[in-house]
């Protein structure tokens, strides 16, 4: 068996302008952090010419000869696309099952991809890089797929760590982020999760602000201005070990990405979130497109007892993290010295 798992994210500036239809005219920059919650590849051998792939998260399982082409449809599209690419030729059973649901905004759905690949390459015998596995990923759910996604969480997940990642027309860079242990562990105890209970839907949310971000003159574009100037603001805060300063990055990012596109927010979650700034919040905004998933809040650790009693009485739950720096790795393989046949890189 080999297993390979990659890390799900936390953005903390610069969401939506990892969108091509920003960066390619403006360029586009982020701030995230991994933490350590993954999605895990299994792979094993399976008897015959057949292909298996199940999920535990999506309930759903696929096979296939391997001579016939896969369907991209459905739950397992982008895995079965992926299988595609690598083109395997034997009896193989992949298990795939990450430790956050789906729709939750911590770029899972890329997680995916970057983990698959990483399993993948290594089973065919192929180096890829960190940037050529976060490049693929990116190539397989956006031209292939049609997501109308970013790229942010394939390179997070790809590297690990805290990052600023730089998006242009024809390159992206990732920068490691030189802060002292001891600034990164202040910044983690002062981060908290919450869990809405709500799935969201970001195809939509995406689609439109993709929409939008196609008109110069459409208040998105303004707004996707702010948003990237927080991030490299963020980015200088963080540099200089300023992390008192990251609520209220936190709070202008998530005004500002309230007007990207309907459904980033209701009034539901603007209750949520007005109830945790009183309740000692200094700032937060919804992780990923919006709509639902986690509530990501900077609080002082003081406020956190009684901020964590407020949103509970709300209903929302929080989750415990800490930052990962590893990236999509290979964390065991028993299948050393058995290549199945690949085609084609």
């Amino acid at each position: 068996m080999l297993i390979a798992r990659a890390p799900v994210r936390i953005s903390l500036a610069g969401g939506g302008t990892d969108l091509e239809a920003y960066y390619s005219r403006f360029g586009g920059a982020v701030v995230s952090a991994t933490i350590d919650k993954y999605f895990y590849v299994l792979v094993s051998h399976s008897r015959g010419d057949d292909i298996q792939v199940s999920s535990s998260d999506y309930r759903t399982f696929f096979r296939h000869r391997v001579e016939a082409p896969p369907p991209w449809d459905g739950d397992l599209g982008l895995p079965r696309a992926i299988l595609q690419h690598f083109g395997m030729r034997t009896g193989l059973s992949v298990f795939l099952a990450s430790q956050v649901p789906p729709g939750t905004g911590l770029g899972s759905s890329s997680t995916v991809a970057v983990a698959l690949i990483k399993a993948m390459s290594v089973l065919s015998g192929r180096n890829l890089s960190r940037h050529e596995i976060a490049a693929l990923a990116c190539e397989i759910e956006i031209d292939r797929l049609g997501m109308p996604i970013g790229k942010q969480d394939q390179y997070a997940a790809a590297f690990g760590g805290l990052n600023y990642i730089e998006f242009r027309p024809d390159h992206v860079s990732v920068e490691r982020l030189s802060v002292s242990e001891e600034v990164e562990f202040q910044l983690q105890r002062r981060l908290l999760l919450f869990f809405t209970g709500l799935a969201h839907n970001s195809a939509s949310i995406l689609r439109e602000q993709r929409q939008n971000s196609c008109d110069e003159r459409h208040p998105t574009v303004d707004a996707l201005h702010q948003i990237k100037e927080i991030a490299i603001e963020t980015r200088e805060r963080l540099l200089g070990g300023e992390i008192a300063a990251v609520g209220d990055l936190l709070h202008r990012s998530w005004v500002a990405k309230r007007t990207l596109a309907r459904g980033i927010s209701d009034p539901t979650i603007d209750r949520w979130y007005e109830v945790a700034l009183d309740g000692g919040a200094e700032g937060g905004k919804l992780v990923g497109a919006g709509g639902g998933g986690f509530l990501l809040l900077y609080c002082e650790p003081e406020r956190q007892d009684a901020l964590c009693g407020r949103l509970d009485d709300e209903g929302l739950i929080r989750m415990d993290f800490d930052f990962e720096s590893n990236g999509g790795t290979v964390i065991m393989n028993n299948l050393v010295g058995w290549q199945p046949m690949a085609t084609r890189a």
